[in-house]
């Protein structure tokens, strides 16, 4: 079966990890998959494993950028001569079916979640675009479902993929400087307004004790952040990472203080690590975390935030156990090949009728 996914970048940040993997273990299915994306770290690796890539213009929500965007995505397919197109988000939906005229190819979109604002255009244009939408957690098809989406999305919850790190703790900290015994927080998040980096450096700011802030992405707002950041101890931009791995190796704790999340790659990618997490209880958060593994605070709450950063940095055997859980809960509940079990199954029955 010969699998295309669209989508807008293959850099930083969570659906784009979700691709990677897919497209990683795909030959285990029976799958022959490429991808068409604005590029970035990921698919720079993916061609390295030997999947075929394409360049996609960002479409940026403007007319002359879709057109672009529709253009190369039109190319794509006529090279590559996919039996089914996975889009991922909205704006990758809406560019896909473009190209796809008058071509009877199915489209399937995997919807990774939008602001609370969002919803409703999101589902009048999925409507339009796709023949069956795929969300990542129950919480978000609940919020399409109510936006007027029909027919019902399915639901395949996320799953992480392993990466074992490529070097350990000690040498990761080594290199940042950092002694061993010193609380290290690690944010995986793209800089910008959805990830509300502000209310996690407000809550640093009311920490206390010696520890580590690691801010590991990129993003508009990271020179207005590194501002706010300027007089605060500890905290450490470290741009884009292709070592996330590593990272959660050298980590303590990470940290997601989002106002609306799918259901986040970065809290799975931590909790299989055994890596305790803090997060905003939003969206699908709450059902990564409901075996276990880490804190929810309310969004927008840097007091909070602050409250159960302390009570996991300065613990070690808290940070022990609640990692332990977290590792157990996720292999049970979010595992790869029961995620590729379920899109393969899916998209061979869709593909058939």
């Amino acid at each position: 079966m010969r699998v295309l996914h669209v989508i807008s970048e293959m850099g930083t940040g969570g659906a784009e990890a979700l691709v990677a993997g897919m497209a990683r273990t795909g030959r285990e299915f029976g799958w022959q998959t490429a991808v068409a994306s604005g590029g970035g770290h990921r698919a720079e690796a993916l061609r390295g494993h030997g999947v075929p890539t394409f360049t996609v213009p960002v479409a940026r929500r403007k007319a002359a950028g879709v057109l672009r965007a529709t253009t190369a995505t039109r190319a794509a397919i006529k090279d590559f001569k996919p039996e089914v197109v996975l889009a991922h988000n909205v704006s990758a939906s809406m560019v896909a079916r473009l190209a796809l005229l008058p071509r009877k190819v199915p489209l399937l979109t995997v919807f990774h979640g939008v602001a609370d604002t969002d919803y409703g255009g999101a589902a009048r244009i999925l409507r339009r675009t796709s023949g069956v939408v795929v969300t990542v957690a129950e919480a978000t098809a609940t919020r399409l479902r109510d936006a007027g989406l029909r027919p019902d999305p399915l639901v395949i919850p996320n799953a992480v993929f392993p990466q074992e790190p490529r070097v350990d703790r000690a040498t990761v900290r080594a290199a940042m400087g950092v002694r061993q015994d010193v609380p290290v927080a690690l944010c995986l998040a793209r800089m910008e307004p959805q990830k509300r980096h502000d209310v996690l450096l407000a809550a640093w700011a009311r920490l206390g004790g010696e520890a580590e802030l690691w801010l590991a992405g990129d993003g508009s707002l990271r020179p207005a952040l590194e501002r706010t950041a300027a007089g605060m101890t500890g905290v450490r931009f470290l741009g884009n990472r292709p070592d996330v791995p590593d990272l959660l190796a050298a980590a303590d704790v990470t940290v997601l203080t989002s106002d609306w999340e799918g259901m986040p790659i970065a809290v799975l990618e931590s909790l299989a690590a055994g890596c305790p997490v803090v997060a905003t209880d939003v969206d699908g958060v709450g059902q990564a975390l409901a075996g276990g593994g880490g804190l929810v605070v309310p969004p927008r709450d840097p007091g909070a935030t602050a409250e159960a950063l302390r009570g996991l940095l300065f613990d070690d055997a808290r940070r022990a156990a609640v990692g332990a859980a977290g590792r157990a809960a996720v292999t049970a509940a979010h595992d790869p090949r029961a995620l590729m079990k379920s899109y393969d199954e899916l998209l061979r029955n869709w593909g058939n009728r």
